[in-house]
C-alpha cells in the first residue's frame, strides 16, 4: 500500500495513556511498547507477542510484513471505499491502513477480548463509527451474523496462542465467508505454519472448495518450507484479482520480498491435502449466531 504523506493529528493516543508493565486481559496480558528509535511507532503485545503496529503519525504504516502483502492485494481492488470484516482487532493496525488509503470506507473489528477492547479504545484514538466499529465475540459467532453480500473484504488475523482458532479454517467457515462477501469480494486469511506448512496446504485445498481463485503469498523462504513464518491466503470469485501483474509487482517491491502463488502453481501447493470441516458434532452449530445480535454493517444510504 503506497504511504501517504497524510500525517495525523490525534491527540487521543499518547504515551501516558500507557502502562509501564503488562496488565491482565481476559486472556492473558497485554503491553504496548515504543522503540527509542522510533518513538511515534507503538506495538501491542498480547501474552508477550506482538500483536498489533501502529504509528500515530502516519496511519498507513504497515510494519508486519504479511498486513504489508495484504494490503497490496486489497489495492488490487475497483477504486473508492470498501466495506470491511475484520475477525480478529488487536488494535486495528491494517484497518487504519485500508482507511489512509480508502478514505470513506467502513470497518468492523471483532475481538473476543472484551477487556482488551477496552483498553484499545482507551490507549489510541481509533476512528469512530461508522469508520470504524469494534465488536467483541467469537469470530465465527459474529461471520455467522454479518448479512448477505455486506462487505467487500474479510480480514481472518485471529489467534489463539500461534495457532488460528480450528473453526475459522473449516469449509463451512469459508462458506461463510463467501455468503457475507459482495460479488467481487476478497478474503484474505493469515495462516501461520511450519515446514512442510501442512496447515496451509490444507486451508488452500478448503478455500478451492468455495472460490474460484485462490492464492498464496509468503515469503520465498516460507513457501520453500525453510522456515517457520506467515503465509497470507486470498480467495475471491473475481476473474483476474489476484493474477495481475501490479499485484505481483508491489510484493517484490516490498521491504521484504513476498512470492505471489496462484493459477496451476496453487493446484500443485496443495498436493493431496484435504479440506478441512466441522467436527460433526459442530457442524450445525457453525451456522447458528449463538444468540449474537446482528452484526451492524452499515447498508448502502
Amino acid at each position: 500500500m503506497p504511504r501517504t504523506d497524510r500525517r495525523s493529528t490525534r491527540t487521543g493516543a499518547t504515551h501516558a495513556r500507557w502502562p509501564a508493565h503488562p496488565v491482565p486481559i481476559d486472556t492473558g496480558t497485554a503491553q504496548v511498547v515504543v522503540r527509542a528509535d522510533d518513538p511515534t511507532g507503538a506495538t501491542l503485545m498480547v501474552n508477550g507477542v506482538p500483536s498489533s503496529f501502529l504509528d500515530l503519525a502516519d496511519p498507513s504504516r504497515l510494519e508486519f510484513e504479511y498486513q504489508q502483502q495484504m494490503a497490496a492485494l486489497v489495492e488490487a481492488m475497483p477504486a473508492g471505499p470498501l466495506r470491511v470484516l475484520h475477525l480478529g482487532a488487536g488494535a486495528c493496525g491494517l484497518a487504519l491502513a485500508l482507511e489512509a488509503a480508502r478514505p470513506g470506507s467502513q470497518q468492523v473489528a471483532v475481538e473476543i477480548d472484551a477487556r482488551l477492547v477496552e483498553l484499545v479504545r482507551t490507549w489510541f484514538d481509533l476512528p469512530r463509527p461508522p469508520r470504524l466499529r469494534l465488536r467483541t465475540g467469537d469470530a465465527r459467532t459474529r461471520l455467522a451474523a454479518a448479512g448477505d453480500a455486506s462487505v467487500d473484504v474479510v480480514v481472518r488475523d485471529a489467534f489463539d496462542g500461534e495457532q488460528v482458532p480450528a473453526h475459522l479454517c473449516t469449509l463451512e467457515a469459508a462458506r461463510e465467508v463467501s455468503r457475507v462477501l459482495r460479488p467481487g469480494g476478497l478474503y484474505l486469511a493469515n495462516c501461520a505454519d511450519r515446514p512442510p506448512l501442512p496447515l496451509a496446504r490444507r486451508e488452500v485445498a478448503t478455500l478451492r472448495e468455495v472460490f474460484a481463485h485462490v492464492a498464496v503469498v509468503a515469503e520465498p523462504a516460507v513457501l520453500r518450507g525453510r522456515r517457520y513464518g506467515n503465509v497470507v491466503l486470498a480467495a475471491t470469485d473475481a476473474d483476474g484479482l489476484l493474477e495481475g501483474s501490479g499485484v505481483e509487482r508491489a510484493l517484490r517491491g516490498a521491504p521484504i520480498p513476498a512470492r505471489l502463488v496462484a493459477g496451476q502453481a496453487v493446484r500443485d501447493f496443495t498436493g493431496g491435502a484435504k479440506p478441512l470441516t466441522d467436527p460433526p458434532a459442530e457442524a450445525a452449530e457453525g451456522t447458528a449466531t449463538g444468540g449474537a445480535a446482528p452484526l451492524d454493517i452499515p447498508t448502502d444510504g
